[in-house]
């Protein structure tokens, strides 16, 4: 599976998801790319998207895209507060059909 990590992801996080072809924006030179144009790019290196958005499926037509998309719901973007999400990400990944959205965190 094909996993993109959306900008808000420290970049050594890809690491951590072992098993799994995974690609940042930030390592694909997407970074700053508005989300419509961005999610427009994704279809072509994804399976999955996984991001910190948490308003992305309410300002994007999300049921029209090729992949899935996980969101993450963590205290913060820093690696402490991520990895305990690691497990629950790659399960969400699993399930998140083309123009699903998957919510893993609280």
């Amino acid at each position: 599976m094909r996993i993109l990590l959306d900008e808000n992801f420290p970049v050594d996080f890809a690491k951590l998801l072992v098993g799994y072809e995974v690609a940042t924006v930030h390592s694909l030179g997407w970074s700053g790319i508005k989300n419509g144009d961005l999610l427009r790019r994704a279809h072509t290196v994804c399976e999955v998207f996984v991001t910190l958005d948490r308003n992305l499926e309410f300002q994007q037509n999300i049921k029209v895209l090729s992949f899935g998309i996980v969101v993450v719901r963590a205290r913060s973007n820093r690696m402490a507060d991520l990895t305990p999400h690691i497990t629950h990400i790659l399960e969400a990944a699993t399930h998140a059909f083309p123009g699903q959205v998957v919510k893993v965190g609280t």
